[in-house]
């Protein structure tokens, strides 16, 4: 196997883990709301972030309050899948990079807990809610929220790894 055929695996390995694991996260979030009445991140502030991140603004007071942006919940939804595939990314070359099959269902959903990091510490400030939604209302709600969401995401990429090792063999 050369060099380009490597990267062509990995990246099509990454858009099917990724894309899968995120689906499971959305599936996991519309059956949670739907039973347990639990309101999912609304991805239009996602891209409404990154409308303003555009034209320089990265911290805000509050996402809610601000500006709407022109097709924001498109934006959103697609940078949550794009996140999705870089996260898979990352999940394939740590494998890789420590020697260690995390390419198991633990592995995975390890992984996807570890992922709660981002906006632990990225999203959440940026969008006006403190590290780790300090400043929320009830911030051990929207923490818990926010890993079992990522969590999800791991138990995605382990069902990914099912289903393409099924495919596979």
């Amino acid at each position: 196997m050369y060099m380009g055929e490597s990267a062509l695996h990995l990246i099509g390995l990454s858009l099917f883990l990724g894309v899968g694991a995120t689906l499971f996260m959305d599936i996991w979030s519309v059956f949670v709301k739907r039973v347990f009445n639990v309101q999912p991140l609304n991805y239009a502030l996602v891209g409404r972030w990154l409308g303003h991140l555009l034209h320089g603004q990265l911290v805000h007071g509050s996402i809610v309050k601000a500006a709407t942006k022109q097709h924001e919940s498109v934006i959103g939804w697609a940078a949550h899948y794009v996140i999705g595939v870089f996260f898979a990314f990352i999940f394939i070359l740590s494998s890789l990079w420590i020697h260690v099959s995390l390419l198991s269902s633990v592995g995975a959903i390890v992984f996807g807990a570890l992922t709660v990091i981002f906006p632990y510490f990225i999203m959440q400030p940026c969008f006006g809610m403190g590290i780790a939604a300090s400043k929320t209302p009830q911030p051990s709600s929207v923490r818990l929220k926010s890993l079992m969401a990522h969590v999800s995401f791991g138990v995605g990429l382990s069902l990914s790894l099912f289903f393409i090792t099924v495919i596979y063999q």
